[in-house]
């Protein structure tokens, strides 16, 4: 079944002019690269965000825009990385020429890979381009815009039906042909109940180590996230000399089990 996507069965230079896209494409990811950039020296968009996402109770105070950035960072190289690799190897996908494509289909992701400084439809984009670990991250996220989860079911229900904007070059990237039915299905029971069971990526021979365990459970949703950074530094020196000297996740931070 995994080979009727094209990712798997298309030659490589067609994946890469697919993920591309054409002129109305590539103006789409440029306008938006140009918002998120503008998005990360707007100090009162992130503030309204934050305090959308307090005021849902998804997180119960706010980190500062630094210890979000290096928050990312750890989430990016402890959890989605390893993970990733892990996942590709199995699926006999190559990681390097797969981050590529995602790259070409929407670069704003590489630009803030976490997604509180990303606009609605980059974070819904972001989600159908690749099988997730755990999309329960992003559907919380995503609840800081007021039509998020609903424009969400919009979004990915028209992926189904073929009729998206950006449905040729994210089936050219998306790993198994059953994701986006299998997503739609999940954000359905989201709506219905939060606590609907989470769309869990099975193939992970990483969840055997228990500080890979750890750092899945305490990345895998927002408050989890948000509580992780706000137990960070605060200063920017002693960010950058922990990002540097730090190797492992560390577990005395890690959220408890089953929370």
């Amino acid at each position: 079944m995994e080979d009727r996507t094209p990712r798997r069965s298309e030659k490589p230079l067609r994946l890469l002019r697919t993920a591309l896209g054409g002129p109305r494409e590539v103006r789409g990811k440029l306008v938006r690269a140009g918002r998120t950039l503008r998005l990360w020296t707007d100090r009162r968009e992130l503030e309204r965000r934050l305090a959308t996402l307090e005021r849902k109770g998804l997180i119960v105070a706010r980190p500062t825009r630094l210890q979000l950035l290096f928050g990312g960072l750890d989430m990016l190289r402890f959890l989605i990385a390893p993970a990733s690799r892990d996942y590709y190897a199995q699926r006999g996908i190559s990681f390097g020429f797969h981050q590529l494509l995602r790259i070409l289909d929407d670069p704003v992701s590489m630009i803030d890979p976490v997604g509180f400084l990303s606009d609605r439809d980059t974070i819904v984009g972001h989600v159908m381009q690749v099988v997730h670990l755990n999309p329960i991250f992003d559907l919380q996220l995503i609840q800081m815009f007021d039509d998020g989860l609903e424009d969400f079911e919009r979004q990915v229900a028209a992926m189904v039906a073929g009729t998206h904007p950006r449905h040729a070059t994210i089936a050219a990237i998306v790993e198994e042909p059953d994701y986006h039915e299998r997503l739609l299905d999940y954000v359905r029971r989201f709506r219905a109940d939060p606590q609907t069971p989470a769309l869990v990526r099975g193939e992970q021979s990483l969840r055997a180590d228990p500080v890979f365990a750890a750092a899945e459970r305490t990345f895998a949703t927002l408050p989890g996230f948000v509580a992780y950074c706000r137990r960070l530094p605060t200063g920017v020196a002693a960010l950058a000399l922990r990002l540097l000297r730090l190797r492992e996740f560390p577990i005395g931070l890690a959220a408890e089990p089953g929370r």
